[in-house]
């Protein structure tokens, strides 16, 4: 690279994410490439001893406590046959990648789709981050966050069939087929987290069950214990460089490892520092609207999904979080809550979306977020009205049971107008508008300003394409977070930023001014009278459906 475009490219990156992440940045890389890395994350092979099985069995560690009695009478409402399928499919080596497509897979570390196989004894700093021939590695990722266990789990519970056996062996095959600190599934730390909290999920449901030999705890421990080693020893690369959901779900890792395994020498360091690096992250990351840093919705429930399982956790605990905590909590619910369709429980398919959903606990499309957003609200202390199984089932696994002196949140069947931080929507009747009209102060990752959304009747009539690939070869990736897959003006052929490389913009928007106006004719028509004086200048990019 010529010095006056590297020179170009390190002042838009100062300007843009600061001299803090350009300079860990650099000095990251110094560390991968001199081979420091390797130093301080080495490959572990020896066993520690921390706890016998009796011990472990014994000790008083509250955990989130299924509501079975709730549970149980959800059994005739629940899609149960879904369920049996997947979890049937899985017992073939039959996998659903990103709540989508299902692959057939056996093996740890193969991209289904390209077919490229990592080497599962390298270095993980030494595997690249983007390889044309491996593929997106968020699918090499996407197995081996465990997800899946909550489906088989429930069907055990469901069905009676006691399934303790296989989740125990299939993290066993993981623990066996990943050597520590080796492989792409050591790369990314909040892939590491998630799946800790998903195993720790698995072990306290079958704790007692006589599969789980002082041998299998062992390996487990040893596996849980070597993965937050890797967390927190990195936890500088998430604070500097990926400061988004990845920080607020590794220090939630910590936290609840410290909670749950204080027989680690470093359980007590990793709680005290997990949770104030959890509470920070709060503050920083989420508005006090209630709004994202990501420009997501899918990645905002994720965080919801986060904040859940760290409220009822602390509580359980008889902990408490600081004030942010709990007021962020509850403006995210009521920000989401503003920009659902009533018919379906879906929200604008706005910002990123790989089908995130690392905590299935209904059989709920995962576009429809009513479960998650009501375990929020109701460990939160708020009723937001949601009836059905589906919309229950995940509190009543956390154990967050109905609060009768719970906050009602009214919801309006005439017309509500809403405009927060650059978010706007329009509910009447069956008809849901939403137009994003926003500047930014962190890193943007879509190029749409002034995208519309208009749904009716739960169609969604004019949408918001979606991103969700890491990597590809043709660009299309560029495409969909690009001006041109969205409903919105575009001049000529270019974007309304400039696009840098990977996940990078430049020029970003900086200003910004929407509202509603208000006249004798309905908004409705306002809007629409305007699309169609964009569409004949040949200014705006509709998908339309249906």
């Amino acid at each position: 690279m010529k010095p006056r475009v590297l020179s170009v490219l390190l002042l838009q990156w100062l300007r843009n994410m600061g001299f803090r992440y350009v300079l860990f940045r650099i000095g990251f890389e110094v560390q991968k490439r001199t081979g420091l890395l390797k130093i301080r994350f080495p490959k572990y092979t020896e066993n520690l001893e921390f706890i016998s099985l009796l011990e472990w069995r014994n000790l008083s560690l509250p955990y989130f406590k299924p509501n079975f009695p709730a549970l149980y009478t959800l059994k005739n409402d629940a899609d149960l046959g879904v369920l049996r399928g997947r979890v049937k499919g899985m017992r073939q080596n039959k996998f659903q990648w990103f709540s989508g497509k299902v692959y057939e897979l056996s093996d740890w570390h193969t991209n289904p789709v390209t077919g490229y196989r990592y080497h599962e004894s390298q270095h993980w700093s030494e595997i690249p981050d983007f390889l044309p021939e491996a593929g997106d590695i968020k699918y090499v990722w996407e197995k081996s966050r465990f997800c899946f266990l909550y489906d088989i789990i429930r069907y055990d519970f469901y069905f009676g069939e006691d399934q303790s056996d296989i989740v125990l062996y299939i993290i066993e095959n993981w623990i066996d087929m990943n050597p520590v600190n080796c492989g792409p599934n050591w790369k990314c730390s909040q892939e590491i987290s998630l799946r800790v909290l998903n195993w720790t999920f698995a072990l306290q449901y079958y704790k007692h069950s006589h599969t789980l030999t002082a041998d299998r705890l062992m390996k487990i421990l040893n596996s849980v214990y070597r993965q937050m080693q890797h967390v927190y020893a990195h936890a500088q690369f998430a604070k500097n460089l990926v400061r988004n959901n990845h920080a607020i779900a590794e220090a939630l890792a910590l936290y609840s490892t410290g909670l749950m395994y204080p027989f680690f020498a470093a359980s007590t360091l990793w709680k005290e520092k997990g949770k104030v690096w959890f509470e920070n992250e709060v503050g920083y990351q989420l508005d006090p609207s209630g709004t994202y840093l990501q420009h997501s919705m899918n990645y905002h429930r994720m965080v919801v999904q986060l904040l859940t399982g760290a409220i009822q956790m602390a509580h359980l605990h008889g902990e408490q979080w600081s004030d942010t905590v709990y007021s962020r909590a509850r403006q995210c619910v009521l920000f989401l809550r503003k920009f659902q369709d009533e018919k379906t429980g879906w929200l604008p398919n706005y910002g990123n979306n790989d089908g995130t959903l690392f905590m299935p606990l209904s059989n709920g499309h995962y576009r429809d977020f009513r479960p998650q957003l009501n375990a929020l609200a109701k460990v939160l202390d708020i009723e937001l009205g949601y009836t059905g199984a589906v919309c229950q089932e995940e509190a009543l696994w956390l154990g967050i049971s109905k609060n009768e002196l719970a906050e009602v949140e009214p919801y309006t069947s005439g017309v509500e107008y809403t405009a927060i931080h650059g978010y706007y929507s329009l509910k009447e009747a069956s008809v849901l508008t939403f137009i994003r009209c926003g500047s930014y102060t962190h890193r943007p990752f879509q190029s749409d300003n002034l995208h519309i959304e208009i749904w009716v009747n739960g169609d969604n009539i004019l949408r918001d394409a979606g991103s969700y690939s890491y990597f590809d070869e043709d660009n299309t990736s560029n495409y969909f977070t690009g001006t041109a897959s969205h409903n919105t003006v575009m001049l000529a052929n270019f974007d309304q930023m400039k696009k840098g490389p990977h996940f990078m913009w430049d020029q970003w928007i900086t200003w910004s001014k929407g509202g509603w106006r208000v006249g004798k004719n309905r908004i409705r028509t306002f809007l629409m009278e305007r699309l169609k004086v964009l569409n004949m200048l040949g200014k705006a990019s509709f998908t339309v459906v249906g």
